[in-house]
């Protein structure tokens, strides 16, 4: 009899899931556990893609055209180097697809140089972070109450790697750097890296002002976009920004999210020094063989981009607005109301007065609401996020507009100030659902 797996850092939810489906694979044979595996995944694309609205800031659908190239056999072949002297023989197609997905990102993001092998967008920091510092050395990010992310800090790729973690001063009340202190806390500091970026971005931060700070200390300005790396390509930045042309000399993102690609990270400069050192990193570095199946994948999702990117940008935008003065018409306590709410897609309430962000997550997902908590400023509430985030960027994708914003902040309402019964708004959810089944801003 095998024995009980006993992983201490999981809490007791964690265990008791894990080893009931531990114990379900090991009552199977392989035949049954493929049909297993396979029910699990049909599920999954039904439960979010046909029964649900996913509000998660952090997920998006693909181009079926990009979905269906990861699986190829590309994503199980090797591609070791630079097309035109790869090690292996026979990578003459894979060559060109690594650059046409290079070709469209250069288009896309504007940047003369491009690293986009990367797995995810956690290694992509992590490549930014060795090719910018030492171990040792000090880092400016944002704390994790500004919703700074895990790979900023110690517990991640920085931490692991070895910097030296300082907070940047935020201003709760405007929640935006607080420039003024990023720069009393530079000279004292005096970091090697300032990164600007976190896990909910409401407005643009303020890039011209941070590479001044950044030039003045000695440190090179490094901006995480993993959630608007839509926003900052050359179809989107008029409405948002553009950290390169405004200082930034890393930019690091994830390749999903807002951007609507296949899973991944990616890095971008203008610094053909810092470029070289990323590449060493990558190759014959961290990166060696890649996933070439994701490249392609990711090369269809650039090229829609370039056709159908302004459109998407311009609707998730509209989007965020509207949920955001929506949820806050039901009552519901948005944050930043005094600067309008959001300028992004992404738009989070104060969750304290549903028990936490989580906690009212898990609500909203009893009714195919699916959300997540976040951290904000304020005083903090034991065992969960005191903020619960929302991003429009999926349902956008899906073809809802302002109208459908208004419909979905009365179903969250409904939720959290328990006006009705989750079956109820499950109802609604699915009936809702039933007129999106059609994807938008895709070459599809």
């Amino acid at each position: 009899m095998r024995e009980r797996d006993l992983r201490p850092w999981l809490t007791e939810p964690e265990a008791a899931r894990t080893e009931g489906l531990i114990n379900l694979f090991e009552s199977l044979s392989p035949e049954q556990a493929t049909e297993q595996i396979a029910a699990y995944a049909r599920r999954s694309d039904v439960r979010y893609d046909e029964e649900s609205v996913v509000l998660y800031a952090g997920t998006n659908v693909m181009d079926p055209k990009a979905r269906a190239l990861l699986g190829s056999s590309l994503s199980s072949r090797p591609s070791l180097g630079h097309p035109g002297g790869k090690y292996e023989t026979g990578l003459e197609d894979a060559e060109a697809i690594e650059m046409g997905c290079l070709t469209f990102a250069r288009q896309v993001f504007g940047a003369p140089f491009v690293e986009y092998r990367v797995a995810s967008g956690s290694l992509a920091n992590l490549y930014a972070f060795m090719a910018l510092a030492k171990p040792g050395d000090t880092m400016l990010a944002l704390p994790t109450s500004a919703a700074g992310h895990a790979t900023h800090r110690e517990s991640g790729a920085a931490g692991l790697y070895g910097l030296r973690i300082v907070d940047i001063p935020w201003d709760a009340e405007r929640m935006e750097v607080d420039t003024a202190g990023l720069a009393e806390v530079a000279r004292r500091e005096r970091p090697r890296i300032i990164l600007l970026g976190a896990s909910l971005v409401l407005f643009p931060y303020p890039v011209r002002e941070a590479r001044a700070i950044a030039d003045e200390v000695g440190a090179t300005l490094m901006y995480d976009a993993a959630h608007v790396s839509a926003l900052i390509t050359t179809q989107g930045r008029a409405a948002f920004q553009s950290p390169l042309d405004e200082g930034a000399q890393v930019v690091t993102f994830s390749t999903y999210k807002s951007l609507g690609g296949p899973s991944g990270g990616m890095l971008l400069t203008s610094d053909a020094a810092i470029a070289e050192r990323i590449e060493r990193i990558a190759y014959p570095g961290l990166t060696a063989n890649f996933d070439d199946g994701r490249v392609a994948a990711l090369g269809v999702s650039l090229a829609g981009f370039c056709r159908y990117g302004e459109e998407y940008v311009a609707a998730m935008l509209a989007n965020g607005k509207a949920l955001a003065e929506a949820l806050a018409e039901y009552g519901l306590p948005v944050v930043a109301a005094e600067r309008g709410y959001t300028t992004t897609h992404h738009v989070a309430l104060d969750a304290r007065p549903f028990g936490g962000g989580d906690h009212a997550a898990r609500r909203l997902a009893r009714c195919a609401i699916h959300s997540s908590g976040i951290g904000l400023p304020g005083e903090e509430i034991p065992g969960d996020y005191n903020g619960l985030r929302f991003g429009v960027q999926e349902v956008t994708r899906w073809g809802m507009g302002p109208d459908q914003m208004h419909i979905i902040a009365g179903l969250v309402a409904s939720r959290l100030q328990d006006r009705r019964t989750p079956h109820a708004i499950w109802r609604d959810v699915r009936a809702l659902r039933r007129d999106f089944q059609r994807l938008r801003f895709v070459l599809t």
